[in-house]
């Protein structure tokens, strides 16, 4: 099933996405409910209530407007830093060289905040009073189903609920400045995400192909089976002393081609186009622009 959360004629609905993607079917779910996104549809299969029905007629895609899945996840999002083997070795000479120097060692962990999360084809903010150095990284992200603690790698996929796409957007000056990333990671709308959830029965995420085109030119393609740790592995770290609950969100790592990593560094500029694709899943595209500079202090 793939799973959206939209907006038809101003009020927030979450529903079922036909097969050939043209149309949806609001789910009857409660007004509270349809606030939380897909996350109430994850937290009834949790509690193990009946799957909500769908209302007919279905509405046309074109006429509602995608959000994000779970436009406001309950806490940060898990992420995975240098987790391809091209591209831990595209920055292996960069200033990340000595961050966890051996990349097959342990997973480089980071957090995003919630409030950063954005809808699959809204405009991204560039904060260019604060960062010159904006950067793209096309990922899978997990979304977590059933919770738990110290998940063996062998139970980790049983806890999956779903797939999402995301755009892991980074301010790379500021994720040198401060060394820990949480603040070059988080700015406002630097989480693209959507353009819906497809349920682990419906998508493969152990070999899902993973794409991202900036202005039309392809930089990022990569397949999750190049993860340096897989999804039962980060799933299995992730859980390690920390309780995962429903609706968590991991983001798995992006592929080799990110802007840091060309020679000369390409990073986004006013009106640039970043289109992220996940074969047999959905893709999402996002417009840069220079935010508004009122309010906001120079470095």
């Amino acid at each position: 099933m793939r799973l959206a959360t939209y907006l038809h004629h101003g009020v927030q609905r979450v529903g079922l996405v036909s097969d050939d993607h043209s149309s949806v079917s609001t789910l009857q779910l409660t007004d509270q409910e349809h606030a939380l996104g897909v996350l109430s549809l994850i937290d009834r299969s949790h509690s193990g209530q009946v799957s909500p029905a769908a209302n007919e007629p279905a509405i046309p895609l074109t006429q509602v407007k995608l959000m994000a899945p779970i436009p406001r996840p309950r806490r940060n999002i898990f992420c995975v830093g240098r987790n391809y083997h091209a591209h831990a070795q595209e920055l292996s000479a960069s200033v990340f060289k000595d961050n966890n120097a051996d990349p097959n060692a342990w997973p480089i962990v980071f957090t995003k905040v919630p409030e950063c999360v954005t809808g699959p084809y809204d405009t991204v903010q560039l904060p260019f009073t604060v960062s010159q150095q904006i950067d793209y990284e096309a990922e899978l992200a997990v979304v977590i189903g059933t919770g738990g603690k110290n998940i063996s790698r062998n139970q980790a996929m049983s806890h999956v609920y779903g797939y999402t796409v995301v755009n892991d957007v980074t301010a790379r000056d500021v994720q040198m400045r401060h060394q820990q990333w949480d603040l070059g990671k988080s700015f406002d709308t630097f989480c693209p995400m959507g353009p819906w959830v497809i349920t682990a029965d419906a998508f493969d995420g152990l070999h899902a192909q993973v794409r991202c085109w900036v202005n039309g030119e392809l930089r990022q393609d990569g397949n999750a089976e190049l993860m340096i740790f897989d999804i039962p592995h980060l799933i299995e770290t992730c859980s390690r002393g920390i309780t995962l609950l429903p609706g968590d969100i991991i983001a798995t790592g992006t592929p080799a081609g990110v802007g840091m990593g060309l020679k000369p560094p390409r990073y986004l500029q006013d009106g640039d186009l970043v289109r992220i694709e996940i074969e047999g899943l959905g893709s999402i595209e996002n417009r840069f622009k220079n935010e508004i500079a009122d309010g906001v202090n120079t470095p």
